[in-house]
């Protein structure tokens, strides 16, 4: 079942058509990536999914009933890039504030917030201002007071900024126990590799548009290139290599990578070097990326490819607004 289904969404700004026809469904449990390069449409999706803009058409149910910003919107739990936190106020106060404004008393808002403060060693930040905290800190913070309500849809934009990667990969076992016990979250991000590890179904937007939908495993597959590599005890010669069942694409000094023929199989391949008594060590299909799918779809859209991918975290090759 579909905790969220987005029909026919249009947004429009002047002549800039910021999502055009989009439609695509979250099934509820499940983290789903939002990607998309610059300016793609990705902000002004999630602000209509969480009330804060208005679609010019199209139709948003949630839980297979028109969303009401006035009534669902305490179902929601978003934490945008730019911290949302206020850098004068105590972290504590700033939690049990944040937590009211989501219809929490003050005592459950206690409650989880100690609950939550000791889960993640941060008791000792309670009455430290946020202006006090470094960057990563604040997004530990930020996290916290995003989930404390227990929201049944939890939108993060790029959550792991700023985190060093003990407190990253906290945050990313919170994510996945979230999703075992019934959170759907839509997860925006630049890091593709966070995406594969991450996500169970993702949608790629670009200028307005969808460009494709669907299981991360399924995406793969549907893109594959018919490339295996195929490591070995002692490197064949030509004649014991030769074939018209596949191309070398790139050899190493004990594998070569191989591209299947039209009409092969990978079975071809192997029956290939048994006949001719060469000893196989290793066997393994090589499928494309989520990051190689990116830029391939973008760039068959527009004719360029988006911003070079990603080598470190110092300088990002896509921004999720």
């Amino acid at each position: 079942m579909n905790l969220i289904e987005i029909k026919h969404l249009y947004k429009h700004y002047a002549t800039h058509k910021a999502v055009d026809d989009i439609s695509f469904a979250i099934p509820k449990g499940s983290i789903f990536g939002l990607l998309g390069p610059n300016g793609a449409g990705k902000t002004t999706l999630l602000r209509m999914i969480t009330g804060i803009f208005y679609p010019d058409k199209g139709e948003i149910l949630f839980n297979g009933r028109p969303f009401d910003p006035q009534t669902d919107i305490h179902a929601i739990g978003y934490m945008p890039e730019e911290r949302g936190l206020y850098k004068k106020m105590k972290v504590g106060e700033q939690a049990l504030y944040l937590a009211q404004l989501k219809g929490m008393s003050e005592r459950d808002a206690k409650d989880k917030i100690k609950y939550w403060f000791d889960k993640f060693e941060i008791n000792s930040w309670y009455n430290k201002k946020v202006e006090e905290l470094s960057k990563g800190m604040q997004q530990k913070v930020q996290f916290i007071s995003t989930i404390m309500h227990s929201p049944d849809l939890l939108i993060l934009d790029e959550p792991f900024s700023g985190l060093d990667p003990i407190n990253a990969n906290l945050i990313k076992q919170e994510i996945f126990d979230l999703s075992k016990n019934g959170t759907t979250i839509i997860f925006s991000t630049h890091r593709m590799e966070q995406v594969e590890e991450i996500c169970d179904r993702i949608v790629l937007v670009n200028q307005g548009k969808k460009l494709l939908d669907g299981e991360v495993k399924q995406i793969k597959q549907d893109f594959k290139q018919h490339l295996f590599r195929i490591g070995f005890g002692v490197m064949p010669n030509f004649a014991q290599v030769a074939t018209h069942h596949f191309s070398i694409i790139k050899q190493e000094p004990l594998a070569y990578t191989v591209k299947l023929t039209e009409g092969s199989t990978n079975n071809d391949i192997l029956a290939h070097f048994i006949r001719h008594n060469v000893p196989i060590t290793s066997f393994q299909e090589i499928l494309p990326s989520i990051n190689e799918v990116f830029i391939q779809q973008v760039t068959s859209m527009t004719g360029e490819p988006p911003q070079a991918a990603n080598v470190d975290d110092s300088q990002p090759a896509y921004s999720s607004n």
